[in-house]
C-alpha cells in the first residue's frame, strides 16, 4: 500500500463501493479532474492494486442456499501432494475460497451449494479426489456480515 497516496485511496474506496460508478461520477466525489482519475485506475490497474471488477451476486438469488465451511487437516506437506490439491480445488466450482493457514487446521474452504444433498456430494466427491487425514465441515446458519471493501 506504500505506492498509493490520498488521492488513490479515495478513488479505490469509491470502485469498492460500486465499480460501476462513471469516471465523472468518482471525479465529483473525490474531488480531481476526470481524466486523472482514468490515469490512476489504470495506473492500479497496471500495478496490479485493482485485481479486476466483477458483478457481485446474491447466492440465493441464483440457488446457492447453503454456504459451509470446510476444514481441513492432512499429514502430508509434500510439493506434489500441495500441487494436487490446489487443482483440486481449482476445478470444484463450489469452493468459492480456499485458505492455507497456520495452526492447528492446514486449510479452510468455503463452499456454496444449493442443499445439503448437494453438500453431501460435494463432499464425497473432494475426498475421492484427494486424500485428505481430517475434514470437518460447519453449515453457516447467518451470514452477519459480508464485504468486499478492504478497510483503506
Amino acid at each position: 500500500m506504500s505506492d498509493i497516496d490520498n488521492d488513490d485511496r479515495a478513488i479505490l474506496i469509491e470502485l469498492q463501493r460500486d465499480a460501476t460508478l462513471s469516471l465523472e461520477r468518482i471525479a465529483q466525489r473525490v474531488n480531481l479532474a476526470k481524466t486523472t482519475v482514468w490515469n490512476r485506475i489504470q495506473k492500479l490497474v497496471q500495478n496490479g492494486t485493482i485485481l479486476r471488477q466483477a458483478a457481485i451476486l446474491d447466492p440465493r438469488k441464483v440457488g446457492l442456499r447453503e454456504t459451509f465451511f470446510v476444514s481441513i487437516r492432512t499429514g502430508q506437506h509434500e510439493s506434489d501432494w500441495l500441487e494436487r490439491f490446489k487443482a483440486v480445488i481449482e476445478d470444484m466450482p463450489e469452493i468459492t475460497e480456499a485458505h492455507r493457514l497456520a495452526g492447528t487446521l492446514d486449510y479452510l474452504l468455503k463452499v456454496q451449494v444449493a442443499s445439503t444433498e448437494e453438500f453431501d456430494r460435494f463432499y464425497k466427491d473432494l475426498v475421492a479426489r484427494i486424500p485428505i487425514h481430517d475434514v470437518s465441515s460447519s453449515l453457516s446458519m447467518e451470514r452477519m456480515k459480508h464485504s468486499l471493501e478492504l478497510p483503506l
